[in-house]
């Protein structure tokens, strides 16, 4: 995995709020671990004034709860979440889908395909950190073919949040697989510039799929995990 690192900038603040936030996505700190500051500040060469400003930031996204004498925990998904959460994602994804059809280029189209077989690589390997980091990147380059700065912004909010989904339980083979075809039919619809068709595919591949699975997580099944 990739060490995520501080570039000299003259935002300093954001740039480490980007780091962290990056560190949740991939699992690097785990939902309900106690955030070592000292470590960070260490890794990334800072003092604790501006982690602990970013960590307050973080925190008014929902992505680290700060306890009292416990200090910052990243936070943990629970069933409300789900419920609140994914809906609203799926709705996200939606627009985005309808919108990168009727925005995309031919050539945005096939850098999405090549990172949707190299995702299925992953999958044929059962390399489930890199098809899951590969995943995240086949549904960011959508977003960024809507061309709207402000939805995937806020695709990136709430993406924090449920991700953490992803590492509570391993995906079993059936799940796996639903996911996949889901992708691919996902996949086919970008292609043909179906916008309505993609639109509901990816409602219903984050607010139907992906949410069950990650329901069927919280309730202790031993290899499940959200897709």
């Amino acid at each position: 995995m990739t060490e995520p690192t501080i570039v000299p900038r003259l935002n300093l603040h954001d740039t480490l709020i980007t780091a962290l936030r990056g560190m949740i996505l991939d699992g690097v700190l785990v939902p309900g671990e106690k955030i070592a500051e000292r470590a960070l500040c260490d890794r990334f060469g800072i003092s604790r004034t501006p982690l602990r400003e970013a960590l307050k930031v973080l925190a008014s996204e929902g992505l680290v709860e700060l306890l009292p004498r416990r200090g910052a925990v990243v936070a943990q998904i629970t069933e409300a979440d789900i419920h609140n959460l994914f809906p609203i994602m799926g709705a996200l994804e939606g627009v985005a889908g309808e919108l990168a059809c009727a925005r995309a280029t031919a050539q945005d189209i096939a850098h999405v395909r090549a990172l949707h077989d190299e995702m299925m690589q992953s999958y044929a390997r059962r390399d489930e950190q890199r098809y899951l980091r590969q995943n995240r990147q086949v549904h960011e380059a959508i977003f960024a073919l809507a061309r709207n700065p402000a939805l995937s912004e806020m695709y990136q909010q709430i993406l924090a949040r449920i991700h953490v989904c992803r590492f509570i339980r391993r995906k079993d083979d059936r799940d796996w697989a639903t996911a996949i075809a889901e992708h691919d039919a996902i996949m086919d619809a970008l292609e043909q510039r179906d916008g309505a068709r993609l639109s509901q595919l990816m409602r219903d591949h984050i607010a139907g799929t992906s949410a069950r699975i990650a329901l069927a997580s919280l309730d202790g099944s031993e290899e499940r995990d959200a897709v």
